[in-house]
């Protein structure tokens, strides 16, 4: 018996891989300079495609930046929710494994890296601060959504509470570094998190 797998149409993958190209190209830019620096027909260049193409796709700079930042910001948390998911019977744990691997992932990536510099007035630190809410709103929805799913017997509205303020948190470690912070962070929403499971059993 045959069976077919379903299929993205042809525009739809030109786009996703347009995109993908494109935000690598910035990521390998990034690792050398800084996003003040990096101008829209560098990214273009090193992406091998005119950078009319670019802005075609996204109209402007800050409309690149902050489509990089969300697809950076799915692939974190991709990590998170796996993390969550191992850890499900045990809440402390799993606010300490997805702190971790979030921050982790953040160490080595040069997008962090750029958003923490916060080089020039259209720094990429803006994005995730002042200009947040798509940001925040999308991490926070994803981190609700997989502690629903790993507990799906808790209220919404106390995982929530969970969700954003572990998403805040997370950026505001990434962005100044101190030593074993998913312990300090676990030992204050691991209990919550914990006698919010316990009370549903």
């Amino acid at each position: 018996m045959t069976t077919f797998r379903a299929r993205l149409p042809y525009a739809e993958a030109a786009k996703a891989l347009l995109r993908d190209t494109l935000f690598d190209a910035a990521g390998e830019l990034l690792r050398d300079k800084g996003w003040s620096d990096l101008t829209m027909a560098d990214v273009a260049a090193a992406a091998g495609v005119s950078r009319q193409t670019l802005y075609k796709e996204f109209g402007s700079r800050p409309a690149f930046a902050q489509e990089y930042i969300l697809r950076e910001v799915d692939r974190f948390l991709s990590a998170v929710e796996e993390a969550v998911r191992a850890n499900a019977l045990d809440p402390h744990a799993a606010v300490t494994a997805a702190f971790e691997v979030f921050l982790a992932a953040a160490a080595d990536q040069p997008l962090v890296k750029a958003i923490v510099a916060g080089d020039g007035g259209d720094g990429l630190l803006n994005l995730v601060t002042n200009q947040a809410g798509p940001v925040l709103s999308e991490a926070t929805t994803r981190l609700t959504a997989c502690l629903k799913a790993t507990w799906p017997q808790v209220e919404e509205t106390g995982l929530r509470f969970v969700a954003e303020n572990l998403v805040r948190l997370a950026v505001s470690h990434a962005a100044s570094p101190t030593a074993q912070p998913a312990r300090g962070v676990a030992a204050v929403f691991g209990p919550y998190l914990d006698s919010l499971v316990t009370a549903q059993r």
